[in-house]
């Protein structure tokens, strides 16, 4: 049975490191703004078994207006990707903030990973950007 749960931060790391991180020691799995008041944090699971995450931290970025969370670190483990999975959780997310009246939902999505996000209705702001150790992104908004 499939099912998504509100987790702790501490319950990501395990997922963050193995795909967000490639299983290296040397890089840190804990985000700022993981224990930060109204920081939500997902977990996906397969009967008890935890097989994908995602976090939203209240966070602005100066080039939107409103309410604004930012989705980080969703990852689902390797047998479960592909499989449609990833879109369910960003959609159980992305109602949690409509029910919260946030008005933007963005995030820094690798960019391998945009014509996911553009799917569910993101657009992508701003040039391509690398982050150290995670490779090549852009912003991606959606308006909610």
């Amino acid at each position: 049975m499939l099912s998504v749960k509100s987790i702790e931060a501490k319950d990501t790391y395990f997922i963050r490191k193995r795909i967000l991180r490639d299983n290296r020691s040397d890089l840190s799995v804990d985000f700022e703004g993981d224990d930060n008041e109204g920081t939500l944090h997902f977990g996906f699971f397969e009967a008890k078994k935890l097989i994908g995450i995602s976090s939203y931290m209240p966070a602005s970025n100066p080039e939107f207006k409103g309410a604004q969370y930012q989705l980080r670190g969703m990852a689902f483990l390797e047998p479960y990707q592909g499989k449609g999975l990833g879109a369910k959780l960003l959609t159980f997310g992305i109602e949690k903030l409509q029910e919260m009246d946030v008005d933007i939902c963005w995030c820094n999505a690798r960019t391998p990973a945009v014509s996911f996000y553009r799917r569910r209705g993101f657009q992508t702001f701003g040039n391509t950007f690398t982050i150290e150790n995670a490779g090549p992104h852009i912003v991606m908004y959606k308006n909610l």
